[in-house]
């Protein structure tokens, strides 16, 4: 089969497309999919330049998001047939390990994986649509939704708010009926973020957003009438130098969430904000199944949208993983080989 294989972690170039790697078979509790979508994520980035005390066996398929049709089924399985629309959950959650990373991805022509990590795509959903969900929107639903409990009428900002997590993040907000603020890094991504609904946005390379959020809310006080200043919510999975800027305009007892750190996992840290205006960090782990569940259900009856901003052939695997790595990027960036 084809497929864009990693033999060396590096950079783009170490990404080559093979005509003639070996195609699967299904095992005993498998099957194999015919890919028709693979949605890429930062952590596809991270995979092909390596991570610390993370072994990934070589060679190496990423892509983590997989939507396809069933084509072969191993035995022992019994509640799929062949031609059945299907997104595979990344995670296995009963032997452990992840598509993408610790087993082959969905950047090829075929991909197996473990029946009991197979959803049914429903009636109405692309494969495309179904492929972004899992770890980006999965993610942004947990954050949201489970952990953040963001509610009607909260100020809630969004930081990175362009990629995959921000724009389910700000549709996520605006279903609950938050005030949006989101932070991009161009104009054009600004105009699109209140195209889909913000309320309020910023470029972070032309203004502060710490700035930004004390001329709208206030600056905030841990006394009186001062505790209402500032934003209920901050979502930053970016870390780096942005960290304490996020702890700096939130009210008292404000929530900052976080699921990731895509510009640095060790900022530095000002913990007298934390305990001066009680505020809560909030982490999410990735996603659970019933998220994503929830998400099929949420795009079948259109009150979600997967917003994709490029659908690249397997040929062009590598400017896709290069255009998300150098955040080019609004909302999701999909192949399809």
């Amino acid at each position: 089969m084809r497929a864009l294989v990693l033999r060396e972690h590096g950079g783009n170039d170490m990404l080559r497309l093979e005509t003639d790697f070996p195609d699967p078979t299904p095992g005993e509790g498998d099957v194999v999919i015919r890919v028709r979508a693979c949605s890429l994520n930062y952590h596809d980035v991270f995979t092909r330049r390596g991570m610390p005390g993370i072994k990934i066996p070589k060679p190496a398929i990423m892509g983590l998001d997989v939507a396809g049709e069933i084509i072969a089924i191993g035995p022992g399985v019994t509640s799929w047939s062949i031609g059945d629309r299907v997104l595979a959950d990344p995670i296995n959650r009963v032997e452990g390990g992840l598509i993408g990373e610790t087993v082959h991805g969905g950047l090829a022509e075929y991909c197996r994986v473990r029946a009991h990590q197979l959803m049914r795509i429903p009636e109405g959903v692309s494969f495309p649509d179904a492929a972004v969900l899992p770890c980006a929107y999965g993610t942004a639903l947990r954050m949201m939704y489970t952990n953040g409990h963001v509610t009607a009428g909260e100020k809630v900002l969004i930081l990175g708010a362009s990629g995959g997590v921000g724009i389910c993040c700000l549709q996520l907000a605006k279903i609950v009926g938050a005030e949006v603020v989101t932070c991009a890094g161009t104009d054009e991504k600004s105009a699109r973020l209140r195209a889909m609904g913000a309320d309020h946005t910023i470029n972070y390379t032309t203004q502060d957003f710490v700035n930004e959020i004390y001329a709208l809310y206030g600056k905030p006080n841990r006394r009186g009438s001062g505790t209402d200043r500032g934003v209920d919510v901050v979502v930053n999975y970016t870390g780096g130098d942005t960290w304490v800027k996020s702890l700096r305009v939130l009210r008292v007892g404000g929530r900052l969430l976080t699921c990731g750190a895509t510009a640095g996992f060790d900022p530095k840290e000002d913990m007298r904000f934390i305990w001066t205006f009680e505020l809560k960090v909030l982490g999410s782990n990735g996603w659970m199944r019933g998220d994503v569940l929830q998400l099929l259900d949420m795009v079948q009856e259109g009150r979600i949208k997967g917003i994709v901003d490029a659908t690249l052939p397997l040929e062009q695997g590598a400017e896709a993983i290069r255009r998300l790595e150098s955040r080019e990027v609004f909302g999701k960036i999909v192949v399809t080989p």
